[in-house]
C-alpha cells in the first residue's frame, strides 16, 4: 500500500483523526480503493473511491464509520470512479466543487478528468432556485399564520443557496470568493441583487422572528422576490 499524500495540506486540528482515519479505511478495504481526498470550504469530507461498490463494501465500514462519527468525523462519501464518470452532468455543481477545492490523500486523483458542461451548471441552477421558491412559499402557506418557525425556514433556504450562488458566479467567469461574505458582494455585484438583504441573514444570530430588526414576513416577501429574480438570471443565462 503507498503512504498518503499532501498530509501537510490538511488543516492542523484535524490532520491526526484524519490520517488515522484514512488509513483504517485502507487497511479494512485492501486494495478495492482506487482513491481518497478530503473536500469542502468550511469543514473537511471525506471521499472515497471504490473500484467497484457492494453492501458488503458498506457493511464492513460500519464500526469504522460509527467511530469516526463519534470523534467529529463525518460519515464519508463512497463512489466508484465509474458513478463520477457518468454524473456530472447530474451533479454539476457538486463534483466542480470537489475539483476546485479538495486535497488528494491517496491513490488516483480522479477528478482531475471531469469535464463539467456550463449548460449543466445553468440547467441545475435554474431547477434549485425555481424548487426553493415553491418549497418556500408552500412553507408559508403551512405556517405563515403562526409566524414560529418562519425565521428558521428562511435560514434553512438561504444556507442551501450557496452552491446555487457560486454555480451562477462561475458562470460568469468569476471564481466565487470562500468567504460567504465576500460571495454574496460578487453576487450583488454580478446580478444586482441586494447584498444587504443575503449579508443581513448570515449576520443574524437571533431566533426571534425577525432579521436585522425586521419582522420576518416581511423580511420574507422581499427574500422571495430576490431569489425570484435570481431564477430569471439563471434562465437567461
Amino acid at each position: 500500500m503507498e503512504d498518503l499524500k499532501n498530509v501537510d495540506c490538511l488543516p492542523v486540528d484535524d490532520r491526526k483523526r484524519i490520517t488515522n482515519y484514512v488509513t483504517e479505511l485502507l487497511r479494512v478495504h485492501a486494495d478495492e480503493i482506487i482513491s481518497i481526498f478530503v473536500y469542502g470550504n468550511l469543514k473537511p469530507n471525506i471521499c472515497v473511491i471504490f473500484k467497484s461498490l457492494d453492501f458488503s463494501a458498506l457493511k464492513k465500514s460500519l464500526r469504522l464509520v460509527n467511530k469516526g462519527i463519534r470523534n467529529k468525523i463525518n460519515a464519508p462519501l463512497f463512489l466508484t470512479k465509474e458513478h463520477i464518470q457518468t454524473s456530472s452532468d447530474t451533479f454539476p455543481i457538486e463534483f466542480l466543487e470537489m475539483k476546485e477545492d479538495h486535497t488528494l490523500l491517496y491513490g488516483e486523483d480522479v477528478l482531475d478528468s471531469i469535464a463539467i458542461e456550463p449548460s449543466h451548471i445553468r440547467f441545475i441552477c435554474e431547477q434549485q432556485l425555481k424548487g426553493k421558491l415553491i418549497r418556500i412559499r408552500q412553507a408559508y402557506l403551512e405556517i405563515g399564520l403562526r409566524k414560529k418557525g418562519m425565521e428558521l425556514l428562511v435560514k434553512e433556504s438561504f444556507e442551501s443557496l450557496f452552491p446555487i450562488f457560486r454555480g451562477l458566479l462561475r458562470l460568469k467567469d468569476i471564481k466565487p470568493a470562500k468567504d460567504r461574505h465576500e460571495c454574496v458582494r460578487q453576487l450583488s455585484d454580478s446580478f444586482q441583487v441586494d447584498s444587504n438583504l443575503f449579508l443581513s441573514l448570515l449576520d443574524d444570530t437571533k431566533n426571534d422572528e425577525k432579521i436585522a430588526g425586521e419582522s420576518i414576513e416581511d423580511f420574507l416577501e422581499k427574500y422571495i422576490l430576490e431569489i425570484e429574480k435570481l431564477s430569471m438570471v439563471a434562465d437567461k443565462l
